[in-house]
């Protein structure tokens, strides 16, 4: 294994970490997450959100200090805490998670496409696009898969504006009780909540790719900062549209949200949010597997092409032979709860053990 070195013309300028953790947090979770909240929390949904992204924030501050000690990518930072053998260990781990979190949002996104507009279409069909598109996005390199972002981003703020016709159909008393819920339960509504505000972790990979790296901390804030007050305004927008049974029974509240939408000329206005999605969807699964990758050369010393295909190849399969929606819930289950507890818990453990090595060194 070698240092995680970057030459310089393949590094991307600090404000685009912005783009990259909120396009990376902006994915299919938008879509759902506010069934599974208001099951939780109801009307304290809000707090469970400014939780979360509280929580968010500090990991971010957790990633970079980590890197401020040893710098390169969490390949380097698993090997200088844990050694050769079991940091190899706890980097597959990241990598299978990376890895798991793309198929999960490919095989979500699909199954919102097979329910909403072409039901008869087999899943493979649409995986084998989404992956030829993936390819040929990552063989442009680390810069290609930011401007992608970047482009992801500008292009679907105007969906927003759905949220706002919404307003007018809804009713503000849905918004009491407020603080009506105990501690636990606004614990669970935080945890229901990681789906929507995971993707930030994606810095462990990509922080050697970065110009003057460090200047960056403050764009990964500002990415996060925005993807929680979004999703705190969709959730209200939600909370006020739908009454509190129909929400905890919708199960795309977002997309339900913009069947309501009329033009003379657009008879199903949920058809253009669908396919627009993915364009939102596109960065979430490009950049999970390009960490996935980047992760098994940067272990192995193989050109990043042939871990790529591999890992296509599997999703390809999966996608032939076990799509349903057991297949899709035991995927979620994976990122959460159980990845983000192992996120939660071992990156703070990681700075910890790094710091004290770094302490008994200089002594």
């Amino acid at each position: 294994m070698t240092h995680a070195h970057v030459n310089e013309k393949y590094k991307v300028q600090p404000f685009y970490v912005f783009f990259l953790v909120h396009s990376m947090q902006t994915g299919i979770g938008v879509l759902s997450f506010q069934r599974v909240l208001a099951k939780s929390t109801g009307t304290d949904g809000w707090i469970s959100i400014l939780l979360a992204g509280l929580i968010v924030h500090s990991l971010i501050w957790v990633i970079y200090k980590i890197f401020s000690l040893v710098p390169g990518d969490i390949i380097d930072a698993n090997h200088h805490a844990f050694g050769k053998w079991i940091g190899k260990f706890f980097s597959l781990l990241f990598i299978f998670y990376f890895w798991v979190l793309g198929l999960t949002v490919m095989i979500s996104y699909i199954q919102v496409i097979h329910v909403w507009m072409f039901e008869e279409v087999p899943s493979w069909s649409f995986s084998l696009v989404f992956l030829i598109l993936i390819y040929y996005i990552n063989t442009g390199g680390f810069r290609t898969i930011t401007g992608i972002s970047f482009l992801s981003m500008l292009l679907t703020y105007w969906l927003l504006f759905v949220f706002f016709y919404a307003m007018k159909y809804s009713e503000f008393t849905n918004l009491l009780p407020i603080f009506d819920h105990s501690i636990l339960e606004i614990s669970e509504g935080t945890k229901n909540t990681s789906l929507t505000l995971i993707g930030f972790e994606l810095i462990l990979m990509f922080y050697p790719f970065i110009k003057n790296a460090a200047a960056s901390q403050k764009y990964a804030h500002g990415g996060a900062l925005t993807t929680t007050l979004i999703t705190l305004f969709i959730y209200v927008v939600s909370i006020v549209f739908y009454s509190q049974k129909q929400l905890v029974m919708t199960i795309w509240p977002t997309l339900s949200m913009t069947s309501i939408v009329e033009f003379p000329f657009i008879q199903r206005f949920e058809y253009i949010d669908v396919s627009w999605w993915a364009i939102v969807i596109i960065p979430n699964m490009t950049i999970s597997l390009w960490a996935a990758s980047r992760g098994v050369k940067r272990l192995f010393n193989v050109p990043q092409k042939y871990p790529l295909l591999g890992m296509s190849l599997i999703i390809l399969i999966i996608n032939i032979f076990f799509f349903d929606i057991n297949s899709i819930n035991f995927l979620k289950q994976i990122i959460n709860p159980y990845g983000v507890i192992f996120i939660i818990s071992y990156l703070p453990l990681l700075l910890v053990i790094i710091y004290f090595k770094k302490k008994r060194n200089r002594s």
